[in-house]
C-alpha cells in the first residue's frame, strides 16, 4: 500500500473486531460483496464478486453498468462484504475508499503484469482455476481510506 494513504484504524468494537488473519481469509472465502457508489440520482447499490490482495479490493465490474458510470464521475465507494445468520453469528467487513481503473477497459486479455496476481485470484475463486476476459469487464481496484470488521461469535467466545 505505499502509494496509499494511511488507512484509518477501526476505533469502535475493537473487541469485536477481526484480526488482519480473520480479515484475509473472510474475504478470501466470501463470494459477494455489496457496492454502493454516488449516482446523479443518489445511492445506487448492487452485488458484485470480488478479490482481496491484502491491500487492495479488486472490483471486476461491467464498463456499462451504472456502478461504471457512478464510479467514473465520483470515484468514492463504500462496500460490505457480510456473512451470519443469526445474531452471534453475524461477521463482516467494511470498506470506504476510492476507485482507480488499472488495464485496459474493457479487459480483453493481454498481458498486464499488474493485473497476473488478482486475476490469479479471482479466476480461481470464481471461475474454475483459469480467468475469462469477455470485452465487457474492467478491473477497479479499491484504495481503502477506512477498514472495519466485526465478528459476533468473539461475544459469545467462539
Amino acid at each position: 500500500m505505499s502509494e496509499m494513504d494511511e488507512v484509518k484504524p477501526q476505533r469502535r468494537g475493537r473487541r469485536i473486531a477481526m484480526t488482519d488473519e480473520e480479515l484475509a481469509d473472510f474475504l478470501a472465502t466470501e463470494r459477494t460483496c455489496r457496492v454502493a457508489t454516488i449516482g446523479t440520482d443518489g445511492p445506487h447499490a448492487t452485488p458484485l464478486w470480488f478479490g482481496w490482495d491484502g491491500s487492495y479490493l479488486w472490483l471486476y465490474s461491467i464498463v456499462k453498468s451504472q456502478r461504471w458510470t457512478d464510479l467514473m464521475r465520483d470515484p468514492r465507494i463504500g462496500v460490505v462484504v457480510d456473512a451470519g445468520v443469526e445474531y452471534l453469528e453475524l461477521r463482516g467487513v467494511e470498506i470506504t475508499g476510492t476507485v482507480e481503473v488499472i488495464g485496459d477497459a474493457p479487459r480483453t486479455g493481454g498481458a498486464d503484469e499488474r493485473l497476473a496476481a488478482i486475476e490469479a485470484v479471482f479466476g480461481a475463486k470464481y471461475m474454475g482455476g483459469q480467468m475469462f476476459h469477455d470485452g465487457r469487464h474492467a478491473w477497479l481496484r479499491v484504495q481503502p481510506k477506512k477498514i472495519a470488521s466485526w465478528d459476533f461469535r468473539k461475544m459469545a467466545g467462539g
